[in-house]
């Protein structure tokens, strides 16, 4: 009877050894299928601060597989974290002072704090990162350290170690951060990031700027470069920053001049492409003639009650209604001269067809910061208003003054060919207006600070308005919580009068779906003019009377001519 037991317990011993050598000998054989599978590179854990060559390759393949159609499964701020650490382990643990890899090129050097002047590295891709003089045409893309921030460390050390490093991020998704994820056709510049460091030692807020300088290509009329940094503050998992940057662009290379040290990089952006020209082109040049077309309505309108109703003749708001619908209707109409159709006169002529474009634009900015003028006398300041021939003066304003601007520009000589190309340098729109280069300066004086000016009193006076209205005395409550969407209806009106739709115009640099909407909003300016001039004073004069604005404006405000 033993010999059958013992037995029976060695054939159960041979058998889990023979079930659990089955499971290893297929663990072995997945792992030898598939080893990285168990290590997930791409998470940025495995490799973590371990910065040996096969390391640094073994990472540095996750640029390529980490994109927007890869199915690898990646930590995106794990991986920055590995390459933003990189300098630091190179200054601070290191022992060598060069890495040549395909992909990285690093040097360190041992530099005194007492250097008598500028220091100048070669930043070559296909070569290591080396000291040399400053000789511009043999080293097209270098790095100068200002002699002053090392000068400024003499107190607390007589040497500091610094590294240079050029890194290829390629394609992928680990630098492309936020901001480009939102952009179509941004990139970093031919996929290179520089990196300056003095390991752990923190430097900001430099007095004399570092400067770098990215050699590159003639790069299309609407393509942007700035100089950035890779911000690890900047949102949740940071973000490219140009903060402390300045950009010094050229034909064949830009310089960066940054008052800190970390990850440099020059983002290449698109400003606008052909489709998105064409688009935006079409929107306006609809939501131009639909204006056209309805302002066209307003002013025969107010012909027409003007000349069957005497007493609308010496009511001022119409009067103002109406001349914002003049001048918006002739700059409708010089944009659809001026866009889409190259000048094919002199010179001459398109300077002249520059300023009147410009003169009309500036005269709807003026009408539109006159109605809110007008608007601000009428509900907020009601009594003991009078004015001696008070359209005639803000006529004198609204048409004259534009004028003088004009004039003053146009002697400058300011005027000329505008023109926007694609990717391919092909032209996508050309207009006469301001010259790309020569008139930065007044354009954004008498057009982008005008508008500014002119926009920030208009709301101002829209935000007065709209507490005025919402906050009517209590015995008027009840029935006013019943009419709140005539008040909301109200205001909408009068915001088309002071231009709120211009005000998008300020929210453009968020993206494309911000410019659309200023398009279609801002081009349909003329179709809301007649809707509120429509609520206004039809079907009769007697509407007109039971008008705030209307009212207001017969009683307190009257023209003297």
């Amino acid at each position: 009877m033993v010999m059958p037991r013992a037995l029976g317990v060695l054939l159960l011993l041979f058998l889990l050894l023979l079930v659990s050598g089955a499971k290893d000998s297929m663990n072995k054989s997945e792992q030898a299928t598939n080893p990285e599978e168990p290590r997930k590179v791409c998470l940025g854990l495995i490799n973590k601060d371990i910065y040996k060559p096969f390391e640094l390759e073994n990472t540095a393949q996750c640029f390529t597989k980490c994109g927007q159609l890869s199915s690898e499964s990646c930590d995106l701020g794990n991986l920055r974290r590995y390459w933003l650490d990189y300098e630091t382990y190179m200054v601070e643990k290191s022992l060598m002072n060069t890495v040549n890899l395909s992909f990285l090129k690093t040097f360190v050097k041992n530099v005194s704090t007492n250097i008598s002047e500028d220091l100048h590295f070669s930043l070559s891709p296909s070569q290591i990162p080396g000291q040399v003089t400053e000789d511009k045409p043999r080293f097209p893309d270098r790095v100068r350290l200002p002699r002053s921030l090392f000068a400024s460390l003499q107190g607390s050390r007589s040497a500091v170690r610094l590294a240079i490093s050029v890194l290829n991020i390629s394609t992928g998704d680990i630098f492309k951060g936020p901001q480009l994820s939102l952009e179509d056709d941004s990139s970093v510049l031919n996929n290179r990031l520089v990196g300056v460091s003095l390991g752990r030692m923190r430097v900001t807020g430099l007095a004399e700027p570092l400067e770098i300088t990215f050699s590159h290509q003639r790069q299309p009329p609407n393509m942007t470069l700035t100089c950035v940094f890779w911000d690890e503050t900047k949102g949740s998992a940071g973000d490219w920053s140009s903060k402390g940057c300045s950009t010094e662009l050229g034909v064949k290379g830009t310089v960066c001049r940054c008052d800190h040290l970390t990850f440099f990089a020059l983002l290449l952006r698109p400003i606008l492409d052909k489709v998105t020209v064409q688009a935006l082109t079409r929107i306006s040049q609809v939501g131009c003639g639909a204006s056209m077309t309805f302002l066209a309505f307003t002013i025969v309108f107010y012909a027409a009650l003007r000349f069957s109703w005497k007493k609308f003749q010496s009511e001022d708001s119409p009067k103002i209604h109406v001349a914002l619908s003049i001048s918006l209707f002739l700059l409708n109409l010089t944009f659809f001269i001026n866009v889409g159709h190259g000048p094919q006169e002199s010179d001459v002529a398109c300077w002249v067809r520059g300023a009147v474009f410009h003169y009309f634009l500036l005269c709807v900015f003026t009408w539109m910061v006159l109605e809110a003028f007008h608007l601000y006398l009428l509900v907020i300041r009601v009594f003991n208003i009078y004015f001696g021939h008070y359209f005639l003066k803000l006529s004198l304003v609204g048409w004259g003054l534009p004028a003088l601007i004009v004039i003053g520009t146009g002697s400058a000589n300011s005027y000329g060919l505008y023109t926007i190309r694609d990717e391919e340098n092909r032209t996508t729109l050309e207009l006469c207006w301001f010259h790309e280069k020569t008139a930065v300066s007044a354009l954004y004086v008498t057009v982008h600070g005008y508008f500014l000016v002119t926009f920030l009193f208009s709301a101002v006076v829209l935000g007065l308005v709209a507490w005025k209205i919402f906050t009517l005395p209590s015995a008027m409550a009840g029935k006013e919580r019943r009419q709140n969407w005539k008040k909301v209806l109200t205001l909408l009106g009068l915001s088309s009068l002071v231009g709120m739709t211009w005000g998008l115009a300020i929210l453009t640099p968020l993206g494309l779906s911000t410019i659309y909407i200023f398009a279609v909003l801002n081009s349909f300016q003329g179709v809301f003019i007649f809707c509120w001039f429509l609520v206004l004073y039809f079907p009769g004069p007697s509407a007109a009377s039971s008008s705030g604005t209307a009212q207001a404006g017969q009683s307190h405000t009257v023209s003297h001519e």
